[in-house]
């Protein structure tokens, strides 16, 4: 007997092995970005990463912890990545432009960076919502960071990467051009909205992001850097038969920590050493190109 699987039907199954070839700009095939994840969180409720669980509210540990990447972790990253000249997508919730506006700003002003929506808090996570409540939620992150810092931007991650059913398809009605929340592939993917649309998906790592592998999995800050220089080198190699695309995802209240941070360090000059073989960049670029090549 077959059994017939519910499916998304945002797209069909494409090995990549099959793909038609292109490259990135200048002849490039491995492109490398960072996603420095800003968040700010309610202060006695809501969702948020722990350091020591099942504490009760006001839960001081784990909302200070968090709020050390904002005051203190954030700017030593600033300095990291402004000596390595290295671009950054900032993938900001909204209510940043009220708590610390400056840190922002202090990003956009020294380093070749894009500003990527992230809902309004990551106290609350996006597949909570009734349709209207969603479409709620991204507008209003979206006005707010136009608001607040004269960029439109053109790229979204939901806040805890939680899609609803109809997720792409408000996206797309917003007037957003790409998406990080699927983690299926190492290559951009179109995927179907209602109404004959699209909207692109734009690889975001899961097993290179200090959320889940420090905080979920438990793995040591060094293995976190040998995961980077091992993923980097291995798509490096991949990348001679294709291009590909290498996303490194980071919160600053995790590598923003002194320990972390030197080991974070080495594994970005690994990095670095490489860059004229690469295209070191930011998400966006990464989709407009590739729509480019491939347009929906």
């Amino acid at each position: 007997m077959c059994i017939e699987l519910t499916t998304h039907g945002r797209y069909d199954y494409s090995p990549i092995t099959d793909r038609e070839p292109f490259e990135w700009p200048d002849g490039k095939r491995l492109a490398v970005y960072i996603g420095l994840n800003f968040e700010h969180f309610h202060f006695g409720h809501g969702y948020g990463a722990a350091l020591a669980s099942e504490r009760r509210e006001p839960d001081v540990l784990n909302y200070s912890w968090r709020d050390y990447g904002n005051r203190v972790g954030a700017w030593r990253l600033l300095e990291l990545f402004e000596s390595l000249g290295f671009p950054v997508g900032l993938i900001v919730n909204s209510s940043m432009a009220n708590y610390c506006p400056e840190l922002i700003m202090a990003f956009r002003q020294k380093l070749s960076s894009e500003l990527i929506a992230h809902g309004r808090t990551n106290s609350e996570s996006q597949n909570e919502f009734e349709e209207a409540g969603e479409g709620v939620l991204i507008a209003e992150s979206r006005d707010r960071l136009i608001e607040a810092f004269g960029e439109r931007p053109t790229g979204w991650l939901g806040p805890w990467i939680a899609q609803s059913h109809r997720t792409p398809d408000l996206l797309a009605e917003a007037g957003f051009t790409y998406h990080l929340d699927w983690a299926h592939d190492d290559q951009p993917t179109w995927m179907a909205t209602r109404g004959n649309g699209e909207i692109l998906s734009v690889p975001y790592p899961q097993e290179i992001n200090d959320i889940p592998s420090i905080i979920a999995h438990h793995i040591d800050y060094r293995e976190f850097e040998a995961r980077i220089v091992d993923q980097f080198d291995e798509m490096l190699a991949q990348s001679r038969r294709q291009s590909l695309v290498m996303g490194i995802s980071l919160h600053p209240y995790i590598m923003g920590q002194p320990f972390r941070l030197r080991a974070l360090r080495r594994a970005l000059m690994h990095i670095a050493a490489r860059r004229r073989d690469i295209w070191l960049t930011t998400p966006g670029r990464i989709a407009e190109h590739y729509a480019g090549l491939f347009p929906n």
